[in-house]
């Protein structure tokens, strides 16, 4: 049984900046994830991290090359298609927690399944549960402006798997926080990972966070490598 939910195939993306003209982000690159793997994508700013994280979440289409999603080629279908790939099987997790604030911790997180067609009772329960899971079921009640930077993002991880997702893309989840905040913070990520079954891609410049994942990833010159 193949078990490869992400599949990046020759990726190429070249930018328009005024001088010099042309910037090409990718180069070509390659990726495959697996089921229950968590892998770290590091570079330096502006080597084209964001760009790739885009690009994989059907966010963005790349110049040429494929996206496969659980099997399925994604670069080419309709916006009506990718959004409907993306809203099921891809979950997004960015540094800021980007949370509505007019909405509850639990709203948050039972919104995104609302608009998946979940029912309200299961979207609620499903909520709760990875509130639980991440430790803050008691501030299930308060707005994102009544919690910490690491609840808040915490949060974020809950919408982010609210759906099921098959993949989550992270963009510098604990870019934004403290260092003791930021490992607690990353251990629930990782513990929620892991519960899951899903496939990560988690882009940060913190290499002693990196090096706790199943492998690193280097985005050189466009192309992703195995980081040393």
């Amino acid at each position: 049984m193949n078990d490869v939910t992400l599949r990046l195939s020759g990726l190429t993306k070249t930018y328009l900046q005024g001088t010099p003209g042309e910037v090409q982000v990718l180069r070509g690159a390659d990726l495959e994830l697996r089921a229950g793997e968590a892998v770290a994508l590091v570079a330096p700013s502006g080597a084209g991290k964001s760009t790739l994280l885009h690009i994989a979440g059907l966010l963005d289409t790349p110049d040429t090359g494929e996206v496969e999603i659980a099997g399925h080629g994604a670069s080419a279908k309709g916006d009506r298609t990718r959004t409907a790939i993306r809203r099921r099987d891809v979950g997004f997790v960015y540094q800021f927690h980007h949370l509505l604030p007019e909405f509850s911790a639990l709203e948050n997180i039972v919104l995104p399944q609302l608009a998946n067609g979940t029912p309200e009772k299961a979207a609620q329960q499903r909520a709760m549960q990875l509130l639980d899971r991440v430790g803050i079921a008691a501030r299930a009640s308060h707005r994102p402006a009544a919690l910490s930077g690491g609840e808040q993002q915490r949060v974020a991880f809950c919408r982010a798997l609210a759906n099921k997702p098959r993949v989550l893309l992270a963009d510098e989840p604990t870019g934004n926080l403290d260092p003791e905040t930021s490992d607690q913070v990353f251990g629930a990520l990782m513990a929620l990972v892991r519960d899951e079954g899903l496939s990560a891609l988690i882009a940060t410049h913190n290499l002693d966070l990196a090096a706790r994942m199943d492998r690193m990833l280097r985005l050189d010159g466009g192309v992703l490598r195995p980081a040393e």
